[in-house]
């Protein structure tokens, strides 16, 4: 039977020394779905990313990774194919040229001689120029990386996720850091290469704008809890005022 679901949350729990961080979350995303995660800073969503990369390791429950448990991955060229991250701060290394750092995402594949020596001698050079034709940088291919703008790098992230071909898009605050207009670009192009790739997309989020406009569905985490889980169009301004809203204090008598 063909398998559907990307991902699933088996009754996910971290806790960090008397907090906790995530409370036995269970849910499952399906192949091709775009779900952007949201929720107040300290909800427990960078959190719940790193435990699906393996990052973080959680103290209880499991993730289920396209039908295989993650701890069954053996191998990181394996767990690569399955899932690919894209972080706030891009993860690059700016001194080395643009076409470098797009390989990056060939390196699980190549193995560390391989990788040392495409250093020198970039191998699957096409891989990445047709990479970064699709996300408008072909003219940038040996350009050091530090020199391009915010917008720039984080298109450069989204070139070695296309040369990594994961079927997982995980991304944390893809565009904290950028300008709307920056921000607006790069969500564009993300979600184009993900629909395009038939790839599934993970992904954290400030922006509640950005989810409802880039996102088929939203699940919004409070205090390490699903606090709802629901289809983009269906996420009303009500319920977003009441995940927001602040904890009353106490009055002073």
């Amino acid at each position: 039977m063909k398998q559907t679901t990307a991902l699933e949350a088996k009754n996910i729990m971290k806790f960090f020394g008397k907090k906790t961080a995530l409370s036995s979350l269970s849910f499952s995303v399906r192949k091709g779905e775009r779900v952007a995660l949201i929720g107040p800073s300290g909800a427990g969503k960078t959190t719940l990313l790193n435990t699906i990369a393996g990052i973080v390791e959680p103290d209880a429950g499991e993730w289920i990774i396209a039908g295989k448990p993650r701890g069954s991955y053996k191998s990181g060229k394996e767990f690569a194919k399955k899932v690919g991250v894209i972080r706030q701060q891009f993860d690059l290394v700016g001194q080395l040229a643009v076409i470098h750092n797009v390989l990056a995402g060939r390196f699980s594949e190549w193995g560390v001689a391989k990788s040392l020596v495409s250093l020198l001698f970039p191998r699957d050079k096409k891989l990445a120029i047709e990479a970064l034709e699709r996300v408008g940088l072909a003219d940038k291919l040996y350009e050091e990386t530090a020199r391009l703008s915010g917008g720039e790098q984080q298109r450069v992230a989204l070139a070695r996720i296309l040369v990594q071909k994961p079927e997982i898009v995980l991304a944390d605050e893809p565009v904290a850091s950028l300008d709307p207009a920056r921000a607006e670009d790069v969500l564009d192009a993300l979600s184009t290469i993900v629909e395009d790739e038939k790839q599934t997309l993970f992904a954290s989020l400030h922006s509640v704008e950005y989810a409802r406009k880039y996102f088929t569905r939203i699940i919004a985490m409070k205090d390490g809890e699903i606090f709802f889980d629901l289809p983009a169009s269906q996420v009303t301004d009500a319920l977003l005022g009441d995940l927001y809203k602040l904890k009353e204090l106490p009055e002073h008598e």
